[in-house]
């Protein structure tokens, strides 16, 4: 089974077997779908030659064979772009492959498939916890217990975020924003440990481990706990850095933004009180495959 996973700034890929729910092979590429977003409404023409060009090399990159199970999906960029529907068709007719636009609370089943999984892998289950899933357009809080789900997705993302104009008014939107999500948490009455997805928690838990984009290593990632501390020590290293430097250790497209990630996950973090997040590098490409799986196993 392959899944694609095309986010606002990154397109994800990754092959599972299906008789043992094993990763055997990932594909990442960073195509900003978003980039200009924020200020068009559109897809940029560009960005919609990264996408179909990084499609191509996950087809290469992990095998894929025509006819084989697909699971493909189009998050927050494509949800909001007036040209969204356009991409997927101009992806589907230059490489063969169909993706469809999720919403939100899918989008967040999908991500609390895939964690659980691999918490239950890592040995660590709780009764309950808290995820969130910081995105490039969007950000996911689910609330989990063992038989009940509460997931709400808010319009906060890092690439729309560094995107919304000058500075008064990201910090303005990210204030807003944090405050809904910490009325949703406290409404619904979240519990447990913070279990953080997505690149900027995996990033500041690399960059924790001491690796860089080239060196990074998921399963070393997963079961990695990072503080509000080790936030704000890699968020001052990085805006240290020169560009080379960021480039080197968080990846070319994203040495703009991960800093932005950081403080959308300080000021979460923050909101919900808690001094310490589990990171996992799974997530929604990971949850694609593993219900694409399970239904083909029927």
């Amino acid at each position: 089974m392959i899944a694609f996973d095309l986010g606002s700034n990154t397109l994800r890929a990754v092959r599972m077997d299906c008789d043992t729910l094993e990763i055997t092979g990932r594909y990442e590429k960073i195509v900003r779908t978003a980039d200009g977003l924020a200020k068009t409404g559109t897809i940029a023409p560009e960005a919609f030659e990264r996408v179909v060009a990084a499609v191509k090399e996950a087809q290469k990159a992990l095998a894929y064979e025509p006819g084989e199970g697909v699971a493909a999906v189009a998050t927050e960029a494509v949800r909001q772009a007036r040209n969204g529907g356009h991409l997927l068709d101009e992806i589907k007719r230059r490489t063969g492959v169909v993706f469809r636009v999720i919403d939100g609370k899918e989008e967040a089943a999908l991500t609390l498939a895939a964690v659980r999984h691999r918490l239950a892998r890592l040995g660590m289950t709780e009764r309950a916890f808290t995820l969130v899933d910081i995105g490039g357009g969007s950000t996911e809080v689910t609330l989990a217990w063992p038989k009940r789900v509460e997931s709400r997705s808010f319009r906060l993302g890092i690439v729309t975020l560094s995107q919304s104009g000058e500075r008064a008014r990201r910090q303005s939107i990210l204030a807003r924003t944090v405050r809904e999500m910490a009325r949703f948490y406290k409404e619904r009455g979240g519990e447990g440990p913070l279990v953080a997805t997505a690149g900027t928690p995996t990033t500041v838990a690399a960059l924790k481990l001491g690796m860089d984009y080239a060196s990074y290593d998921p399963q070393k990632i997963n079961g990695t706990r990072v503080s509000l501390q080790d936030l704000s020590a890699q968020k001052r290293r990085l805006l240290a850095a020169d560009e080379n430097e960021r480039k080197r250790l968080v990846g070319v497209g994203r040495e703009d933004l991960i800093a932005t990630g950081i403080e959308i996950f300080e000021a979460l973090m923050r909101a919900f009180g808690v001094e310490e997040a589990v990171v996992i590098d799974d997530g929604l490409r990971e949850g694609s495959a593993l219900v694409g799986c399970r239904q083909k196993a029927g």
